[in-house]
Parts: C-alpha cells; sequence; structure tokens
C-alpha cells in the first residue's frame, strides 16, 4: 500500500467540463493521513476472495450485466433486445460477470492481471471487509490522485498528451463510435501498465469506474468545518 500524508486541498472545480457530473463547486478539504492500493483490484486479486470465500457477485445472482457494446461479439450483439435510454450503448447481457466480462463466450483466462469488472458496490464492500480494508471517501480519491499537485485538469498536469504520450487508459476516437486505442490499449490494461503518479499509485485516473463508501457529493454545502475530513462509514484506516 502507498502512503498517503495529511493535508488540504481544493477539491472539485468551478469550471468542470460536464457540470452534470456534480464536481462543483470548489472546496477546501482536510484529510487525515491514510493508505491506498498501488494498484486497482485485478481479476486475479478478486479470484483470491472467491476461492477463499465461495462469494457470488450480484451479477452472477442476478444472471446478467451491462456491457459496453463495442465489447461484445456479434453472435452475443445480436441476442440483446434492451439498452440504456440515456446511454443506448450500454447493453444488459446474459451471463455477464466477473468472469466473462464481455458475456458468456468470454474469458478472463488470459488477463489475470487486468482491473476485474461486474462488481457492484456489495460486491465491492465484501471484497474490501476480506482483505481488511475499506473503500476510499470522494475526497481521499481525488486527493490521492492529484499527488499534491494543485489546479490542474489531470493528475500530471493540464495537458491530456503531454509531449505526445498518453499517461491514461481512456478513449481515443469518437466516442461511443471508435476508439482506436492509441494509448496500446482497448477496453481495460493491466493494473501495472500506467507510470505511477506522484503520489505512488497506478491507474486511478484511467477508464475503470470505481466505487466509492458514500455517493459522490455533488454541489458540496459550503461553511466552516464542511469540508473537515469527511470519513467513510465506520472501517479500517486503510482504504483500497
Amino acid at each position: 500500500m502507498v502512503p498517503i500524508p495529511a493535508g488540504v486541498f481544493t477539491m472539485g472545480t468551478d469550471d468542470p467540463q460536464i457540470r452534470q457530473d456534480g464536481e462543483a463547486p470548489a472546496r477546501r478539504v482536510t484529510l487525515d493521513a491514510f493508505h491506498m492500493d498501488a494498484y486497482e483490484v485485478s481479476n486475479a486479486d478478486f479470484e483470491k476472495f472467491v476461492n477463499a470465500t465461495g462469494y457470488l457477485t450480484e451479477a452472477e445472482k442476478f444472471g446478467d450485466s451491462f456491457v459496453f457494446e463495442g465489447m461484445l461479439s456479434e453472435r452475443v450483439k445480436t441476442g440483446v433486445r434492451q439498452a440504456v435510454a440515456a446511454a443506448p450503448w450500454w447493453l444488459p447481457v446474459k451471463g455477464a460477470d466477473w468472469r466473462h466480462p464481455e458475456g458468456p463466450d468470454s474469458t478472463v483466462a488470459h488477463r489475470p492481471d487486468h482491473p476485474v469488472l461486474h462488481v457492484s458496490w456489495n460486491d465491492a464492500a465484501a471484497y474490501c471487509a476480506w482483505a481488511g480494508k475499506r473503500l476510499p471517501t470522494e475526497a481521499e480519491w481525488e486527493y490521492s490522485c492529484r499527488g499534491g499537485l494543485r489546479d490542474r485538469l489531470f493528475p500530471w498536469g493540464n495537458k491530456l498528451q503531454p509531449r505526445g504520450r498518453h499517461y491514461a487508459n481512456i478513449w481515443q476516437g469518437e466516442f461511443p463510435v471508435a476508439d482506436t486505442g492509441e494509448d496500446g490499449f482497448r477496453g481495460t490494461a493491466p493494473v501495472s501498465s500506467a507510470a505511477p503518479g506522484s503520489s505512488g499509485h497506478r491507474g486511478e485516473e484511467g477508464r475503470m469506474a470505481a466505487w466509492l463508501p458514500l455517493p459522490p457529493t455533488p454541489h458540496c454545502a459550503q461553511g466552516e468545518g464542511k469540508g473537515e475530513n469527511p470519513k467513510a462509514l465506520g472501517s479500517p484506516a486503510s482504504p483500497h
């Protein structure tokens, strides 16, 4: 795990690129010291948890999960009859789960070092409890990703591609039509593929969404003490 020192930082922004994301307004937040895992939880990590506990994820119990349509085989795609109205590129796929992230004809056998997918909030909390850790708060996550840099758009600075290099596994091309994969990957990437940030962790600012212990806090209340060390629900001091 990577130690993150206590400190004060400006969370969010007064100039959000997508206002619906709820990153405004900027507010000062004070945090105690904590630890973060250096890497995202991989398929191999999650498999150890499952083998030790016999845990079934919610996707496995429900029998389906949502998959980005660009990652599906044509055979699987032709069997899908629904989509998310506001985001039609997300399709409900029967048999999609952490072992079969692109549906029943896919496998993680050849990518044990890629981040685990199709993990619900309850699944993530169960994994953390087994590991003796917890989910990071929204403030801890952003503070860790920023790595001490102030007033920057990205963890490495203000340019998406400094010196023409890709610093995170994100979409290149016209979303959601074509991902050119200029960063070397389409979909997920190995958890160790990103260069470590100034905090020492890798990949937290990449393509994968992540769970927090509480819902994000858009339009955070302002005032004395409002940003004093927000905590996760009662759990150990070391988040994942």
